[in-house]
């Protein structure tokens, strides 16, 4: 008997062995089928009101699906209208966790520049209209559907997938989303790799042209120029008025070319572009990794493809003007606000005395404002991660190149980034023309529904590729 028992034994830890040995593959997913509930879901978050204070309508829709599902959720707030949530499905722990997250909060509207209401998801042209149609509700709805698919198919995981919704992007200036999360709950979100917005793919031609996947973006560095003069009438001409100065400082700093910074994202970037793109463009993209040719295309692209021409170098533009009580009131002062969007790994406090040599005008100060992002380094290319959304992009976007690219925005992946998570942007498709007229952020927002289930399915099959059980 003890002999049979043994044997049994022996056995049932071959088959254990075995077991283990074998793949398990992920349960196919009918795209198809599941179309209705992805629009369905989408839709249900661009109708939600969540400019800034209004968090929470996301949240409480979230957690009301999480929970019908079975998923378990925590949240997190400082401020109680503008909470984070966070929902967590457990792998074996062979590998460390993946963090997927989005922001539920959108810019504010401005209505009567709308044809739709902006919060009514409308369908209309093939698009869905509304705000946060591109920033962010794709990727919160994408991250969504992800999690309940892996938990309705009970995909086995080598590692934790955490769900992150998070509150105050767009201006996070109180500390109450990624900010507070990172500062009082890092171990609610800690993983070894994160996925978000940053990213996206273009279409040309009727076609997925390019994929682009965010590893590195800019620090914001803004400031205020202040000028000081002597307050006076305005009958009274003075050398020392306050606005002449301020405009003298701004036409420099505004017409300023900073010096051109290649890092190992931007680089590789433009080497790729110059492989995918017609003659006449990539001779241009091949200038520029030449310094003894890079100048006429820069200022190529300064004028013809101004984003690009951002990726190049530490960028300063003036964006507000403030001065005055009366038409007939010299001001003793006067303020501009410049956004500047700084490289990573540029020294701001040399930059801010570079831009005072330019100004060259003693009335004119340089005032920094207080950082809303810490300065973080590139994510690698040399990732597991990085490798995984390169293969799943040749899949769900055959014939398009794949580039990694740095964004001149800034997003909640810096912060990450900072704490030593490699973090990696995503986005949807979107044609050239409609990203510049009907962008995040603009009057008018919309997003292509063709686009909208293509990138869903991106999101599904990265995840399932870094996290399902091998």
């Amino acid at each position: 008997m003890k002999r049979s028992l043994t044997v049994l034994a022996i056995v049932a830890a071959s088959l254990c062995s075995l077991d283990a040995q074998v793949p398990v593959k992920v349960p196919p997913i009918d795209w198809d089928k599941l179309r209705p509930e992805i629009l369905e879901r989408y839709r249900a978050l661009v109708q939600l009101d969540t400019t800034a204070g209004h968090e929470i309508l996301a949240v409480d829709y979230l957690k009301k699906v999480f929970d019908a599902e079975g998923i378990p959720t925590k949240t997190f707030a400082l401020d109680p209208n503008r909470p984070n949530l966070v929902a967590r499905l457990k792998g074996n722990g062979s590998k460390r966790p993946l963090l997927i997250l989005a922001h539920t909060d959108v810019v504010a509207v401005q209505r009567e520049k709308w044809p739709v209401d902006p919060f009514g998801a409308v369908m209309k042209d093939g698009y869905i209209w509304g705000r946060g149609s591109k920033d962010d509700k794709p990727v919160l709805a994408a991250n969504l559907i992800t999690m309940l698919m892996l938990k309705r198919l009970g995909v086995q995981l080598d590692r934790d997938v955490i769900f992150l919704a998070e509150s105050a992007e767009e201006a996070d200036i109180t500390g109450v989303g990624i900010n507070y999360m990172v500062r009082e709950h890092f171990d609610e979100i800690d993983a070894e790799f994160a996925m978000t917005e940053g990213g996206g793919a273009r279409i040309e031609g009727g076609r997925v042209a390019s994929v682009s996947i965010g590893t590195a973006e800019k620090l914001p560095a803004r400031v205020r120029l202040v000028a000081t003069g002597t307050a006076g009438h305005g009958s009274v001409p003075r050398m020392d008025n306050a606005l002449v100065h301020l405009a003298a400082a701004v036409e420099k700093v505004g017409r300023w070319e900073t010096p051109m910074r290649l890092n190992d994202t931007t680089r590789a970037y433009f080497q790729r572009l110059a492989l995918m793109s017609p003659p006449e463009r990539a001779a241009i993209y091949k200038s520029l990794l030449d310094e003894k040719t890079a100048a006429p295309a820069q200022a190529y692209l300064r004028e013809h493809s101004p984003a690009e021409y951002s990726m190049l170098r530490t960028s300063v533009v003036p964006t507000m003007l403030k001065a005055g009580v009366g038409a007939n009131v010299i001001p003793s002062e006067a303020e501009a606000t410049l956004d500047i969007r700084a490289v990573p790994g540029e020294d701001i406090e040399k930059f801010y005395a570079e831009m005072t040599r330019v100004i060259g005008d003693p009335a004119v100060k340089i005032v920094p404002l207080p950082p809303s992002r810490p300065p973080s380094p590139a994510s690698r290319l040399d990732t597991e991660m990085y490798r995984v959304m390169e293969q799943v992009s040749n899949t769900i976007y055959p014939d398009a190149a794949v580039l990694p690219s740095m964004s001149t925005g800034a997003s909640d992946q810096a912060q990450l980034r900072a704490k030593g998570i490699p973090s990696y942007g995503i986005g949807p498709a979107s044609t050239e023309s409609d990203a510049l007229d009907y962008p995040p952020h603009g009057d008018v927002e919309r997003l292509a529904e063709s686009s909208l289930y293509p990138f869903v399915r991106y999101v599904w099959n990265v995840v399932t590729e870094i996290a399902a059980r091998k």
